[in-house]
C-alpha cells in the first residue's frame, strides 16, 4: 500500500477512480497542505467564530454616490447662518485645519463662473428624535422613527475622493493598492454556513465594474452570489430553458459532480474549480430554495406597504429590503444592498443637491424603516447587524450653485442591532461638518466593528504570504458596542 502511494499523482487517481464524491474536495486541500512544505501546519478557518458572537447576519445598506451628511445624520445650522461665506470669513477661521483654510480661502471660480467652497445652507430641516434626542434630516422621517435603535458614527473618513472609494469602503483599500477581498468576502471564509441550501453572501443592486468582485485573493467561492429580487427571474440562469423531471435533473447533477470531483483531485490547488464544484452543487439546492424566499405572496399587504412596497418611489428598495428580511430569517450571513449603482452613484449630487436627495431619500427611507420594524417585532434584531454606509460625504462648501462635491474629511454611518448600543451618537464633525474632530475613524473600523460582533478576529483569519497592514485590520467601536 505504501509503494502503491509513493507520490501524489497515483494517490490521486486511486481516491477518484474510488468515487469519493464531494469527498474529495477536503482530501484535495489536505493532499495540497502536505504539498506546502512550510505551509503545512497552516490550516483554513473551521467555521467556527473565534469570539462568542453577538450577531448571526449583517444587512449591508450602501449608498452609492456620497450621502451628504449634513443632509442625513449630522445637521449643521451653521452653515445656513454663514451661508455664501468662506470659512476664512466665518468665526471658525482661526480654529480650523490650515488645510481647510487654505481650501476656503481659494473660493475660485468653477468652469461656470460660480464661486466654490463657499459655504452653502442646508437643503433640508432636522428635527431631533426619539428619548435620545438624534438629530436627523427631514428626509429620513420614517429611520427617525428608530432613532432609539440607531448607533450613529459622525467621525469617519476615507482618502480615495474619487469613487473608488466605493470599493475602499468595502474592502479597506484605496485602488490604487490593487484588488483586496471585500468585509462580506472575509465573513465568507471565516464562518460556516447557517443554511446549506442558500449562500451565505449575497449581494443585491447593481455593482460597478471596479466593485464587482469580493473573493480576491482568498479565491472566487468567496464572491458574493449576484441575486434579484424576482421570483420570476431572482438568479442568472437558475432555471432550465425547458421543464425536466426531478428525477433527471438529479441524474445530471450526480454525473456533473462525478467529473468534477476528479478534476479536483488532480489538480487540488485550483480555486476555480474549487468555486465551481461547489457552485454546481450550491445551485442545485437553490433551484427551489431561492425562489421560495423571494415568493412575497406569503407577507401580508401590512407588511409589504410597511417596506413601502405599495409606492412606486420605494417599491424597487422595499422588495429588496423584505427580501433580505426573509433571507436573514433563512439563515443567510451577509446580505449587502446596493442602491443607485451604477456610474459615479445615485447619490453623487455636484448639482440639485435638493432634487438629488429629495429622490433618493424617497426610494429607501421608508424600506429602512420597515426593515428596522420588521426585524423588531421578529426578535431578530438582536441577530441582526444593519448598516447604513456611503463611500463619502459631500463638502460644506458649494458646487456650482446648488450642489456639494465629493467629501473624505468626515461623513456619517449608523448601525443598529447586532449587539450595539441603541440610541447613541459616536464621534463629531467641526461646526460646518468639514473635519471629523473628535474620535475619527477609518472605515476599516467598522469592519472590525461588524467582524467583532460575528465573532471573528480578523489577525486569526489571516493566510499565509498575505500580511495585512494594521490599518486593514482596523479596531472596533468600543463605544457603540453594548
Amino acid at each position: 500500500m505504501n509503494k502503491f502511494f509513493n507520490g501524489h499523482s497515483p494517490r490521486r487517481t486511486f481516491l477518484a477512480d474510488m468515487g469519493m464524491g464531494f469527498t474529495g474536495l477536503a482530501l484535495g486541500a489536505m493532499l495540497q497542505r502536505e504539498a506546502g512544505g512550510h505551509e503545512a501546519a497552516w490550516a483554513p478557518p473551521t467555521g467556527e467564530p473565534h469570539m462568542p458572537p453577538k450577531a448571526k447576519s449583517v444587512i449591508w445598506l450602501f449608498m452609492n454616490g456620497g450621502v451628504s451628511q449634513m443632509e442625513s445624520f449630522d445637521p449643521k445650522p451653521m452653515l445656513t447662518k454663514y451661508a455664501g461665506k468662506t470659512i476664512s470669513e466665518t468665526p471658525f477661521a482661526d480654529t480650523q485645519d490650515p488645510e481647510k483654510l487654505a481650501l476656503a480661502r481659494v473660493a475660485a471660480p468653477d468652469g461656470n463662473g460660480n464661486q466654490r467652497n463657499q459655504l452653502y445652507p442646508l437643503q433640508k430641516g432636522f428635527k431631533k428624535h426619539g428619548e435620545s434626542g438624534i438629530e436627523i434630516s427631514d428626509w429620513f422621517p420614517h429611520i427617525a422613527k428608530h432613532a432609539d435603535k440607531l448607533a450613529v458614527v459622525r467621525s469617519m473618513y476615507t482618502t480615495d475622493s474619487n469613487h473608488g472609494a466605493q470599493t475602499q469602503f468595502h474592502s479597506g483599500r484605496h485602488l490604487n493598492d490593487g484588488n483586496y477581498p471585500t468585509l462580506g468576502a472575509w465573513v465568507h471564509y471565516g464562518l460556516g454556513s447557517l443554511n446549506e441550501n442558500l449562500p451565505q453572501f449575497i449581494s443585491i443592486g447593481k455593482r460597478e465594474y471596479w466593485n464587482k468582485r469580493d473573493g480576491h485573493y482568498l479565491g472566487p467561492a468567496h464572491d458574493a452570489v449576484p441575486m434579484r429580487v424576482d421570483p420570476d427571474n431572482p438568479l442568472d440562469f437558475s432555471s432550465p430553458e425547458r421543464p425536466f423531471a426531478r428525477s433527471s435533473q438529479e441524474i445530471g447533477q450526480d454525473l456533473i459532480q462525478r467529473l468534477n470531483n476528479r478534476r479536483q483531485l488532480e489538480y487540488p490547488s485550483d480555486p476555480a474549480m474549487a468555486a465551481r464544484i461547489a457552485s454546481y452543487e450550491l445551485a442545485f439546492r437553490m433551484q427551489s430554495s431561492i425562489p421560495d424566499v423571494v415568493d412575497f405572496s406569503q407577507e401580508t399587504a401590512q407588511t409589504q406597504a410597511m417596506y413601502g412596497i405599495d409606492q412606486p418611489h420605494s417599491r424597487e428598495f422595499g422588495m429588496q429590503l423584505l427580501g433580505a428580511r426573509r433571507l436573514v430569517e433563512q439563515g443567510v450571513r451577509f446580505i449587502q444592498i446596493q442602491h443607485g449603482g451604477g456610474g459615479a452613484g445615485a447619490w453623487d449630487a455636484h448639482g440639485k443637491l435638493e432634487a438629488n436627495h429629495t429622490k433618493n431619500s424617497l426610494a429607501v427611507d421608508q424600506p429602512i424603516g420597515g426593515l428596522l420594524q420588521d426585524l423588531e417585532q421578529r426578535g431578530l434584531l438582536d441577530e441582526t447587524l444593519v448598516v447604513f454606509a456611503t463611500e463619502f460625504g459631500r463638502t460644506p462648501g458649494s458646487q456650482g450653485s446648488d450642489g456639494r462635491d465629493h467629501h473624505i474629511y468626515g461623513f456619517s454611518v449608523w448601525m443598529a442591532g447586532g449587539g450595539l448600543k441603541r440610541g447613541v451618537v459616536h464621534g463629531a464633525t467641526d461646526e460646518i461638518g468639514f473635519h471629523a474632530v473628535e474620535h475619527r475613524h477609518y472605515v476599516t473600523d467598522i469592519h472590525a466593528t461588524i467582524l467583532k460582533q460575528l465573532g471573528l478576529d480578523s489577525r486569526k483569519l489571516e493566510i499565509p504570504g498575505r500580511k495585512r497592514l494594521e490599518i486593514d485590520h482596523g479596531r472596533p467601536i468600543d463605544q457603540i458596542i453594548a
